[in-house]
């Protein structure tokens, strides 16, 4: 199954705050908001919503088309997706600007504030989608992650156009789409990724219902922090997966996107969606116990022992076949 992951890469500050975001939060006061956290630790790592999802499927010993716009500083991070198993070939390289940057600061409760500097991400309006297919002899499956919001709209117009089944995931981007452009984004999608909080929020700006939103797609998979996620097909059971035990709690950065690249492999092993979302599950359980995006690592005979563990070894023994014997992640 051949599947292009279109959307932003990017550097990632992450800071950790020794305390919790609403002791200083006044009730009554939050129109006019002037805050200040001391961080206890800064840490630059890799990441960017496409380059995450991009490196999970990568470690899972798969060949993702990367489908992105990056900046002048682009070499060092070329290098490690391509280790990672990631085709980098259609990515646009602006001559002007850097790699965007995300900043983002995590208190004790796990609840983040972030910002988001696009800097060579505004370029990607400028790819050619049908042109990066037609060089690519196709697509089984785009998906559309977080990237800039022209961009996204574009590339959603374009599968439509050209049949190609995609997956619309806005996320953090959300929060900057207007009600139109989101339901353009959405529209026809084969599969659409949220979470619980990007789903109101989707919902109060298209205007639509629960049931209108779920009738613009096929599948729609809601994530659900530590209860897990919810697949809904039409005409079928609701399936819910439950998440694997962590054995630590570092940084949820990223842990959304690693969720979708063990579940893009799981379809690219033609598993159904209750394995989909488990092997989605573990890797999300991977990047949680680590700080930054792309920095765990596993091999085969311990990911399908934390699996089993998860989920069972009856479960085990179907993704067994599928998992690349030099596991690198």
């Amino acid at each position: 199954m051949k599947i292009g992951v279109a959307g932003s890469v990017g550097k990632d500050h992450l800071m950790t705050f020794e305390g919790k975001f609403k002791e200083s939060l006044v009730d009554g006061a939050l129109t006019s908001v002037s805050l200040s956290f001391l961080v206890d630790s800064l840490e630059i790592r890799r990441g960017g919503c496409a380059a995450n999802i991009s490196f999970g499927m990568g470690s899972l010993g798969l060949n993702p088309i990367l489908i992105a716009a990056v900046g002048k500083d682009w070499p060092d991070y070329d290098a490690w997706l391509i280790k990672h198993g990631v085709n980098t070939s259609h990515v646009k390289i602006s001559e002007d600007l850097y790699t965007a940057t995300f900043m983002v600061t995590t208190d004790l409760e796990h609840n983040q504030i972030a910002s988001f500097f696009p800097g060579a991400m505004s370029e990607a309006r400028e790819i050619d989608l049908a042109r990066v297919v037609e060089k690519s002899e196709g697509l089984d499956l785009l998906i559309i992650s977080p990237d800039d919001p022209e961009a996204m709209v574009q590339y959603s117009n374009t599968a439509r156009a050209l049949n190609i089944p995609f997956a619309a995931d806005p996320s953090q981007q959300l929060a900057r789409m207007n009600g139109p452009e989101i339901k353009l984004l959405i529209q026809g999608a084969k599969y659409l990724f949220l979470n619980e909080y990007e789903l109101a929020l989707t919902l109060q700006k298209t205007g639509w219902t629960d049931a209108e939103l779920f009738d613009q797609v096929a599948i729609r998979v809601t994530t659900l922090g530590a209860q897990g996620a919810r697949i809904e097909e039409h005409g079928k059971e609701t399936i819910s997966v439950g998440v694997p035990r962590e054995r630590a709690k570092i940084d949820p950065t990223g842990v959304g996107d690693n969720f979708r690249s063990g579940f893009l492999a799981g379809l690219s092993w033609g598993l159904n969606h209750e394995r989909c979302a488990q092997v989605g599950s573990l890797l999300a359980t991977y990047c949680l116990e680590n700080k930054g995006t792309q920095e765990y690592k596993f091999n085969k005979p311990e990911f399908l022992e934390r699996f089993s563990e998860a989920y069972g070894a009856s479960a085990a023994s179907e993704i067994e076949p599928h998992l690349h014997p030099r596991l690198i992640g």
